[in-house]
């Protein structure tokens, strides 16, 4: 079987890498098993793609589209006509796309019509927020998705009930838990801790970059100005997404507490996570991390695509709500954030169960 690897985002990037070992582990055992790595370049941007083929050890991609920046009409087509004359030059057996960004959607599309089987990595995750691009993406991947490979009950619930045979519903786990767990001892202290005087639990991570938050400066500011006030006693670390720089350089926001940094490498990320005393994010991969890392996490969103990081593990949702930010805000200090668990299967071990359906699809 010949594979087909879309990957376009720094999301992408963390799911891709077990992956591909697990491809190459088992081609050394004797299946016949091959992969083609396509790199879209939606992300183009060193710190938010270039330096995870480095850190994750994944190898250099075959094809670059170099889409770069656009709107999301100007980057899906952009993709789409890239990818097509990709596939026609290299046919392969099965498109394996992963997550929820652009190019998952994109390259999505262009397999179907060019009668390439599809395998979705995270597919039946769901928001219910159709204001959010990833959700779009989301449901059209899995509208015109063969094999898909999911992350939580959750996520096979929703698949069923949109009409999807069991038989091709593999629940596998988590692979961007599988990656953290593999680089968890080799996590790195940025430089950035020597120079703030950084000290474990004793510091805040926020991350921001949903347009409901960033893409209007009066809420950018109001919502920047609470978490700040609220948590300072504690240095926030701030590494701040191309995005949301645009807007933040009208803002003049400067606070003592507050500490702009430039977007960081995974190994540097997950070392200030894991040794955070908190995040505040609107991220949805963080909150999956923070939960196997055991930190608490205010998610700066009304709804999430995750819902087991808030049942079961360290999330709670507080929107971009002044008085929920205040509550969660009081929980965290007073010491009573609730214990998280580790969801089922997010044990380190989803690649090797999707390859070893992979195999068993290509015998």
């Amino acid at each position: 079987m010949n594979i087909t690897i879309v990957a376009g985002a720094r999301p992408n990037f963390m799911k891709i890498a077990p992956i591909i070992e697990a491809i190459q582990n088992k081609k050394e055992e004797g299946f016949n098993l091959n992969y083609r790595l396509v790199h879209t370049g939606q992300h183009y941007d060193k710190n938010l793609s270039g330096t995870f083929f480095e850190e994750l050890n994944i190898p250099l991609p075959d094809s670059n589209l170099d889409v770069k920046s656009g709107t999301q009409a100007e980057q899906t087509a952009a993709i789409m006509i890239g990818f097509e004359k990709e596939l026609k030059q290299n046919p392969c057996d099965l498109v394996m796309v992963v997550g929820d960004v652009t190019s998952t959607m994109a390259c999505t599309i262009v397999a179907k019509k060019a009668h390439v089987k599809v395998a979705h990595v995270e597919a039946g995750i769901r928001s219910g927020d159709m204001r959010m691009p990833e959700e779009i993406n989301r449901i059209v991947t899995d509208s015109l998705t063969d094999y898909f490979f999911t992350t939580s009950n959750y996520a096979n619930d929703n698949l069923v009930r949109l009409g999807v045979s069991k038989s091709n519903i593999f629940f596998v786990g988590n692979v961007m838990i599988d990656t953290l767990l593999k680089n968890e001892k080799r996590l790195q202290k940025p430089e950035l801790w020597e120079q703030l005087y950084l000290s474990s639990k004793k510091y805040l991570v926020m991350t921001l970059h949903r347009p409901s938050n960033v893409d209007e400066e009066k809420r950018l500011k109001t919502l920047i100005t609470q978490i700040v006030t609220l948590g300072e006693a504690f240095p926030i670390i701030f590494p701040v997404h191309p995005r949301t720089q645009k807007l933040l350089s009208n803002l003049n926001l400067n606070f003592k507490n507050l500490h702009y940094v430039n977007p960081l490498g995974y190994l540097e990320f997950n070392y200030l996570v894991k040794h955070a005393f908190a995040v505040i994010t609107d991220s949805g991969g963080i909150t999956e991390e923070t939960t196997v890392m055991n930190v608490p996490c205010m998610t700066l969103r009304d709804n999430t695509e995750r819902p087991e990081t808030c049942d079961i593990g360290t999330n709670i949702l507080v929107g971009n709500d002044p008085e929920k930010i205040e509550k969660a805000f009081k929980i965290l200090f007073s010491g009573t954030w609730k214990q998280g668990e580790i969801p089922e299967l997010w044990d380190g071990h989803a690649a090797k169960r999707i390859v070893h359906h992979l195999a068993s699809m290509s015998s």
